[in-house]
C-alpha cells in the first residue's frame, strides 16, 4: 500500500487561455503536516479547489489519487464524502446561528428523519473538546473572536470524519497567541492520524510545523522540501518562491530625515455606542513628516478603532480630545474631510470595505478622487485609463490591463490597487492597517519598497501591524496599544519583540 494519502499527478488547469496550473505534481504522506506555499497567483488555491471538487473533474487534466484510488469529484460534496475538508481564509460560518448549529450545518444529527437537537449539542461538545475550545455550544458565532471561530470550523470538519484537512491561511487574521494554539492543535490532530495541508505565507510558522513543504511558482511545482532531511530554511523557501534571493525582506532607508508634525492627537477618546464602552482611551500620538510610525498590539487593543476615529470617524464613535493636522486644529465629521486634509486610510479588510471587487482596476483607483477627473458629473474615461495605467506601472500591479476585475487579482495585487486608490488623492499621511496581511513574501518586499519610496517623496506613514517582525523591520518609532490605551512608545533603536509583547499584554 502506498505511503501517500494523496497524489496529484500532472494537474493542469486553464482559465480563458490563461494557464493557472501546468503539470503540477503534489504528494502528501499519511499523517503529516504538508505546507503548500508560493507567491500570490502561484496556483495554490487553484490546486486545492481542483482537489476539493470546486473545479470538477473534466475542467482540468491530470489525476487525483486519494487513498490509492483515482478520483473524479463532480463537486465539493463528493470530496467531503471521501474525507477531505477545506477551511478557507474567509470562514464559512453563519454568524447568527449557534456554535452547535454551525458544526452540524448540512450534516445534521437526525433520528427518524427529524433533527435531534439534544444529541446534536452532546456531539458538538465532543467536537469542541477535540479542538480544545471551551465555549458553550449555544453561543452565537458572531459573539466569538476570530481565533475561536477558526476552531469551530475545524470542529465542523472533524464532525465529518475528516482524513485530510486543508487550511488556507489559517493564522492570517489571528494574533500570536491564537496562532500558537492553532499550530499546537494541528500537531495533536497529526498524532491522531489526521493529515493536514496548510497554505501559509508566514514562513516562521511553516518552518516550525511542516514535515514537508511544496513550493509552487507560476503554476508549476518548483520543489518539495523534507524537514527530516533538514532541507527547510527561510532562505531556500524564499528563493524557491520568488526565483531569486531576497537578502533582507525589510529594505533599509539610508537617509532618514524627519520634519515637522503632520498629525497629532491629544487625549483622544472614542466611545462606541453599540458596545457601550470606550474603545480608544486618552491617546496621545504624533507622526512627523518622512516618518514611519508603527502601532503594535494584540487583536482588540483598539488600533483599528483609533485609525477609523481619526479618519473621519465612519463608525460614528463619540469623540473627545484634540486632532491636529500640519499644526492646525482639525475636526473631521466625515472621511471626505480627512481626505481633503491630506489623510488617507488603507483598511485592513481590502475585500470587505477597501475595494470594489466587481469593478476593474481603473474604477477602483479613481474611486476616492473621481471628481478630479470629472466634468459636470461625467468621468473622463481617457484620463481615468491614463492615471490607472501610471499607478499600474509604478506599483507593479500584475494584470493584463487596467480593465481587469479587481476580484480576479491575487491578494498582493489587490493590496497594490488599494494603495493606488489612496495615493491618487495625494495624501500627506497614509494610514496603513495590516498592509501585508495575507500576501506572500515577494509581494511584501514590493509593498515595503513602495513604502520607503513614498517616505523618500515626503509622505508620512502610520502603520498598524500584528506582525512584530514587520513593525520592527519598517518603523522609525513604535507605539504599543492595549485595552484602547497607548502603553508605551519605543524608538526603533530600543525596541525588540520582548519589550513590545510586555507592553501589549
Amino acid at each position: 500500500m502506498s505511503e501517500y494519502l494523496l497524489e496529484m499527478n500532472s494537474i493542469s488547469k486553464e482559465f480563458t487561455g490563461v494557464k493557472a496550473l501546468s503539470s503540477v505534481n503534489f504528494k502528501v504522506r499519511k499523517g503529516e503536516i504538508h505546507c503548500l506555499i508560493g507567491e500570490n497567483g502561484a496556483g495554490k488555491s487553484t490546486l486545492m479547489k481542483v482537489l476539493s471538487g470546486v473545479y470538477p473533474h473534466g475542467t482540468y487534466s491530470g489525476d487525483i489519487v486519494f487513498e490509492g484510488q483515482v478520483q473524479s469529484y463532480a463537486n465539493i460534496n463528493d470530496s467531503v464524502r471521501a474525507g477531505i475538508a477545506i477551511i478557507y481564509q474567509e470562514l464559512a460560518l453563519f454568524p447568527d446561528l449557534t456554535v452547535y448549529e454551525n458544526i452540524f450545518a448540512g450534516n445534521e444529527v437526525e433520528r427518524r428523519g427529524v433533527v435531534d437537537w439534544n444529541r446534536t449539542i452532546v456531539r458538538a461538545k465532543e467536537m469542541l473538546r477535540k479542538v480544545k475550545l471551551n465555549v458553550n455550544p449555544e453561543t452565537l458565532i458572531k459573539d466569538l473572536g476570530v481565533g475561536k471561530q477558526q476552531l469551530v470550523e475545524i470542529a465542523k470538519a472533524l464532525s465529518k470524519d475528516v482524513k485530510l484537512l486543508i487550511l488556507d491561511e489559517p493564522t492570517a487574521a489571528l494574533n500570536e497567541n491564537d496562532s500558537d494554539n492553532l499550530l499546537k492543535l494541528l500537531r495533536e490532530l497529526k498524532e491522531q492520524g489526521i493529515t493536514c495541508i496548510m497554505i501559509s505565507h508566514k514562513l516562521k510558522e511553516v518552518i516550525e510545523i511542516a514535515d514537508q513543504v511544496t513550493v509552487l511558482r507560476d503554476g508549476q511545482t518548483i520543489v518539495t522540501l523534507d524537514a527530516s532531511k533538514d532541507e527547510i530554511s527561510e532562505n531556500v523557501i524564499i528563493k524557491s518562491m520568488v526565483g531569486r534571493e531576497i537578502d533582507d525582506i525589510y529594505p533599509k532607508r539610508m537617509d532618514k530625515q524627519f520634519g515637522s508634525r503632520i498629525l497629532e492627537v491629544r487625549g483622544w477618546t472614542a466611545y462606541d455606542p453599540n458596545l457601550g464602552r470606550e474603545v480608544v482611551k486618552e491617546v496621545d500620538l504624533h507622526v512627523c513628516k518622512g516618518e514611519i510610525v508603527g502601532i503594535a498590539g494584540l487583536m482588540g487593543s483598539g488600533r483599528t478603532e483609533l485609525a477609523q476615529s481619526i479618519f473621519g470617524n465612519p463608525k460614528a464613535y463619540k469623540l473627545q480630545g484634540e486632532l491636529w493636522v500640519k499644526g492646525a486644529k482639525a475636526v473631521f465629521r466625515h472621511p471626505k474631510d480627512a481626505i481633503k486634509a491630506g489623510i488617507a486610510y488603507v483598511t485592513e479588510d481590502r475585500k470587505g470595505d477597501g475595494l470594489f471587487l466587481l469593478q476593474d482596476i481603473k474604477q477602483n483607483i479613481s474611486a476616492a478622487n473621481v471628481h478630479s477627473i470629472s466634468d459636470r458629473g461625467v468621468i473622463n474615461n481617457n484620463e481615468e485609463v491614463k492615471i490607472a495605467g501610471s499607478y499600474k506601472q509604478s506599483l507593479n500591479i500584475k494584470a493584463p490591463s487596467v480593465e481587469q476585475l479587481v476580484g480576479n487579482l491575487s491578494g498582493g495585487n489587490q493590496q497594490k490597487v488599494s494603495l493606488g486608490k489612496w495615493l491618487f488623492v495625494q495624501p500627506s499621511l497614509l494610514i496603513l492597517d495590516e498592509p501585508t496581511r495575507g500576501i506572500d513574501v515577494g509581494a511584501k518586499f514590493e509593498i515595503y519598497t513602495i513604502m520607503n519610496k513614498l517616505i523618500s517623496q515626503g509622505l508620512s506613514i502610520l502603520m498598524i501591524s500584528s506582525e512584530l517582525t514587520e513593525i520592527l523591520g519598517m518603523s522609525d518609532r513604535i507605539y504599543v496599544m492595549a485595552e484602547g490605551r497607548i502603553k508605551g512608545e519605543l524608538p526603533i533603536e530600543e525596541a525588540d519583540q520582548e519589550k513590545i509583547m510586555k507592553l501589549a499584554t
